[in-house]
């Protein structure tokens, strides 16, 4: 088995970290996971216990310098992890995003990556998870949540290249890496649960730290995303994540050939049930 190690930063986000630490714990062990915290007024929680965390001297910036200072830090740490703590593969997101093999494999996080043949990067298929307001209630960190959300938006947004088998740099947001082009993997997909509950986006606009910083219109895709699902009739998930993976990897924006592009049609799935104790 091979060395894994998983990379986040966060600011304020207990909520979505406590998650973070518990499913990348049970799945390459909470020792291997490394938490930057964005300013030295932040405290560390309990549930950090057992990780490495590190506090990091914060600089208030716009969201685009913000995100490419905080990439750049990361894809730094990564390369130490690498060049000097012996790993040879680094995960890195979001506190919301959760790197999943499909359950169908029945092959744990950790064995499938260090089996691969990828010798830079792997993207997984990016999963927006959503609320559907007609039919699920506020979410209860307690329980899994893709057993309280069974809707998403299958958005190039989030299909990144979370996980590096060498140092590179990531660009803003783990979007894409540097210099390298990308590979969809076909069993692998990346949840996202910014977009997971109503109440919880609508309290974020009202916070002070993230709108001074210029993130207000990055949260409210957050809530378009919960009305696009609402609002749709989903599809089946097997036949439109196949679909979906062919057209992100071959259709790519202009002003960014090495990342992925759904082009203007929306497609919303059924999450299978196979899913729904994950994460």
């Amino acid at each position: 088995m091979k060395r894994i190690a998983a990379v986040t930063m966060v600011r304020n986000d207990e909520f979505y970290l406590r998650k973070w630490v518990e499913y990348y714990g049970r799945e390459i062990g909470k020792e291997n996971l490394y938490i930057f915290f964005d300013g030295t007024d932040q405290q560390v929680p309990d549930f950090c216990q057992g990780t490495t965390t590190h506090l990091r001297e914060r600089n208030p910036q716009h969201v685009v310098k913000a995100e490419k200072d905080r990439l750049g830090y990361l894809s730094e740490q990564a390369a130490i992890l690498m060049n000097e703590k012996g790993y040879e593969i680094v995960i890195g997101t979001d506190a919301d995003e959760f790197l999943v093999v499909d359950p169908k494999l029945g092959i744990s996080l950790a064995d499938y990556l260090s089996h691969h043949k990828a010798t830079t990067s792997i993207s997984a298929l990016g999963i927006d998870v959503g609320q559907h307001l007609e039919s699920e209630g506020v979410i209860d960190g307690s329980r899994p949540f893709l057993e309280q959300r069974h809707n998403a938006y299958i958005c190039s947004r989030y299909t990144k290249p979370s996980v590096i088998l060498r140092p590179v740099r990531w660009g803003s947001g783990f979007h894409r890496i540097k210099g390298h082009n990308f590979r969809i993997d076909p069993n692998l997909f990346l949840f996202h649960f910014g977009s997971v509950d109503l109440k919880m986006i609508e309290d974020r606009m009202g916070n002070q730290d993230l709108v001074s910083t210029g993130r207000l219109k990055h949260i409210q895709k957050r809530a378009r995303t919960i009305y696009l699902i609402t609002g749709a009739k989903s599809l089946e998930w097997e036949r439109t994540t196949r679909k979906v993976r062919r057209i992100q990897q071959y259709i790519r924006p202009i002003w960014a050939i090495n990342k992925p592009w759904n082009t203007r049609r929306k497609f919303i799935v059924r999450i299978p049930e196979r899913f729904s104790k994950i994460v």
